[in-house]
């Protein structure tokens, strides 16, 4: 296949549409199912690159949930504990894959953002996975390969419109690559940086000691960093994101958006939040719903005009700041990459506040001094590379 048309580009209005290889070859996908569009396979190409490389850099099984150009969450397929497998609500799957693993991870860190997602998995999709996938609003999946029962069961959804993409495993593209905007063409080597424990060496704080499962955590953060839109923070946590504050002009906004969605990850396990008691029948986007309104300051509102009967069984109590705060002092060991240099040290108090304890960023800013100082201050360990992560 030469060329793919598209019902349309971005927007409705946007005519023609297509993709296809400027070189001429063919494309290194086949379309098994649905019509993918334009945004979808940005999405689908961006997330395959990044799990692509995550399988690489870790040596374990990777996914990604992609939403509007940018990964709503990125994991590695480590087994998941019970508390994660009910707030991931997958506790009544069974016995789940290392693949399955991943996706639940990649879609349940920010279950608000991943609503509608196009997925990347980096291997061949099984049923384990196929059946977290059947029962989630999604737009569609790419992966290198499908199981035949798990494909039956893709086919399946969205009254058999769910878009499924197979990508040739093994295809390279062109070493520059091209962009118009505006009626004028871009040229750029592509960004073939690769993410290893090369980039890790410059460890530039007084606490130099960064155990083998930060490691990993930090090469997640920059992979996943390298394909979200800039500027761009990420939170990694035990082989997932945790929180990815992409696309903000402010680098603190960054940091602290995606410290906002580790904050809310961490809160979901709460005791608190695990004993809700939802009415019978509740969708689980319903579900996310309620959660995030508990979490938040919305609930209150909730309580006052007596709408909790709509959502819970029972009433629950107020999630009071202090019992927040409480919990969250619980976090730990969370690592942070940031797509490019920190100017000021109020990017470390924040990631500090969710319990970030490894950062990796390229370094360069006239105040680094004081950023590692921060960072000492609360006995960080911090790399400074020198690479940026800029990616539009």
């Amino acid at each position: 296949m030469k060329e793919f048309e598209l019902k349309y580009g971005c927007n409705p209005n946007q005519k023609p549409a297509k993709i296809f290889t400027n070189n001429g070859s063919d494309l290194p996908i086949e379309v098994l199912n649905g019509r993918p569009g334009y945004i979808n396979f940005l999405d689908a190409f961006n997330g395959w690159q990044l799990v692509k490389e995550l399988k690489e850099a870790t040596g374990l099984p990777a996914a990604t949930s992609f939403k509007h150009v940018s990964p709503a969450g990125a994991a590695v397929g480590l087994p998941l504990n019970d508390v994660l497998a009910k707030i991931y609500w997958v506790d009544d799957l069974g016995e789940l894959s290392p693949l399955a693993c991943a996706y639940a991870r990649a879609r349940g860190a920010d279950r608000m953002s991943s609503f509608g997602d196009f997925i990347a998995l980096s291997d061949i999709c099984d049923v384990s996975t196929a059946n977290i996938i059947k029962r989630e609003v999604s737009d569609g999946v790419i992966a290198p390969g499908y199981e035949p029962e798990a494909l039956e069961i893709l086919k399946a959804k969205k009254k058999g419109n769910y878009n499924v993409i197979k990508i040739d495993k093994d295809y390279k593209p062109e070493p520059i690559e091209h962009k118009d905007v505006f009626g004028i063409t871009f040229e750029q080597g592509r960004n073939e940086i690769k993410i290893d424990d090369s980039l890790l060496a410059n460890v530039v704080t007084k606490n130099r000691d960064i155990p083998e499962s930060a490691r990993i955590d930090l090469k997640i953060a920059l992979i996943t960093l390298k394909y979200t839109q800039s500027n761009s923070v990420c939170y990694v946590k035990d082989g997932q994101a945790i929180g990815i504050g992409a696309g903000q002009q402010s680098r603190v906004h960054c940091t602290r958006l995606a410290g906002q969605k580790a904050d809310n990850w961490l809160l979901r396990q709460c005791p608190k939040v695990l004993d809700l008691q939802f009415v019978d029948d509740l969708g689980r986007a319903n579900r996310d719903n309620a959660i995030d309104n508990y979490i938040g300051d919305e609930y209150m509102d909730v309580l006052a005009e007596g709408a909790w009967q709509k959502v819970f069984k029972v009433k629950p109590e107020v999630f009071t700041a202090e019992e927040k705060k409480a919990w969250l002092a619980k976090m730990d060991g969370a690592s942070l990459g940031s797509d490019a240099f920190f100017p000021f040290a109020d990017n470390i108090e924040r990631a500090r506040k969710s319990g970030v304890k490894y950062i990796v960023q390229p370094g360069g800013s006239v105040r680094d001094d004081l950023v590692i100082e921060c960072a000492d201050k609360y006995g960080m360990a911090m790399v400074c590379n020198g690479v940026r992560l800029f990616h539009h």
